[in-house]
C-alpha cells in the first residue's frame, strides 16, 4: 500500500455505483410515498456526507438527506416525549415497507439501513429552513433539533477541487486518507467531515499538475509532509484539547474526539 496520494485514486467501481443508485431510489421512493404521497425516486432527496462531497471510497457509508414536509415537523415537534425519536421510527417504518428483511435501525440522528453486502445507508430526515440550511432530529438528551448545511459544503468542496484550484488534489487526498484508515486503522472511528475539513483548510496552493505531480510554489517539502506539519503546527494542543475546525462552505464547527486518529494516519502517510 502506497502512503502517498495519487491522482484519481480509490474510485468506486461502476457496478457498486449502480447498486447504490438502485437502493437510493428505492429508499427515496418509500419515504416519499409515506410522507409526500409521491412515487418519485429522486424528489426531496440528495446524497450528503462523503458520497455527496465526492470523497467517498468503497468502504464509506452512504449518507442521504431526505426533506420532509413542514407539516411533519409540526406534528412531531408538538408531541409529548421524544418527538425526534418518534420521527426516526416513522421513517424507519417507511423503509421497512420496502426492505422488510434488511437490518434497519433508527437511533441518534439517522435511520441506518445495513445490507448484507456491507453497504450501509444512513438516512437523515430533515426540514428545509428559509436560508437553505436544514434542521434534523437528534434523539439524545430528551430530543432536540440540530442544523446542517450540506449544500454549501458540497459547493465549497467542488470549487476547491476544480481545475483552477487544486485540480482534483483535494478530493484525491480526502479519499486517500479514508483508504489508509480502512487498511491500517479499521477499528478506529474517524468522521468524514473532519477529514474533508482538515484537508480543505490545509491544502493551501497545492494542486495536481497534468502529469500527476503535486506542486506548490515556495515549498521544498513533499505534499504529505506539509499536511503533517499543518496537523502538528496549526493544532499543537490537539492531543489535549479538541481543535476548533470549520467545515468548508457552511462555516459550521466540526466536533469529535477522533482527532488523534487523523494524526496517526497523516503520520503513516509521511
Amino acid at each position: 500500500m502506497s502512503s502517498y496520494v495519487s491522482k484519481g485514486n480509490h474510485p468506486i467501481n461502476q457496478d457498486t455505483r449502480a447498486l447504490i443508485s438502485k437502493r437510493y431510489k428505492r429508499i427515496t421512493k418509500a419515504i416519499n410515498s409515506k410522507f409526500w404521497n409521491s412515487t418519485s425516486e429522486t424528489a426531496h432527496s440528495r446524497y450528503v456526507g462523503s458520497y455527496g462531497r465526492g470523497t467517498a471510497i468503497n468502504t464509506s457509508d452512504l449518507d442521504v438527506l431526505i426533506e420532509l414536509p413542514d407539516s411533519v415537523f409540526q406534528r412531531f415537534s408538538d408531541r409529548s416525549g421524544n418527538g425526534q425519536s418518534q420521527l426516526l421510527q416513522a421513517v424507519k417504518s417507511a423503509v421497512e415497507d420496502t426492505y422488510a428483511t434488511t437490518d434497519i435501525s433508527g437511533d441518534g440522528q439517522v435511520v441506518s439501513v445495513d445490507f448484507s453486502d456491507d453497504i450501509k445507508f444512513e438516512i437523515l430526515p430533515a426540514f428545509r429552513n428559509w436560508d437553505g440550511t436544514y434542521k434534523y432530529p437528534d434523539t439524545h438528551m430528551g430530543g432536540n433539533w440540530l442544523t446542517t448545511n450540506p449544500i454549501a459544503e458540497q459547493e465549497a468542496m467542488d470549487d476547491e477541487d476544480d481545475y483552477d484550484h487544486s485540480n482534483g488534489l483535494l478530493k484525491d487526498t480526502c479519499k486517500h486518507i479514508r483508504f489508509v484508515k480502512s487498511e491500517s486503522f479499521k477499528s478506529y472511528h474517524l468522521s468524514g467531515i473532519l477529514i474533508d475539513s482538515f484537508v480543505y483548510n490545509s491544502i493551501g496552493y497545492w494542486h495536481w499538475l497534468r502529469d500527476g505531480e503535486e506542486q506548490s510554489s515556495g515549498n521544498n517539502k513533499c505534499y504529505e509532509e506539509v499536511l503533517w506539519d499543518c496537523y502538528i503546527n496549526k493544532y499543537p494542543f490537539a492531543s489535549f484539547i479538541i481543535p476548533k475546525l470549520i467545515a468548508p462552505g457552511s462555516g459550521m464547527e466540526v466536533t469529535g474526539d477522533d482527532w488523534d486518529v487523523l494524526g496517526k494516519i497523516l503520520n503513516k502517510m509521511v
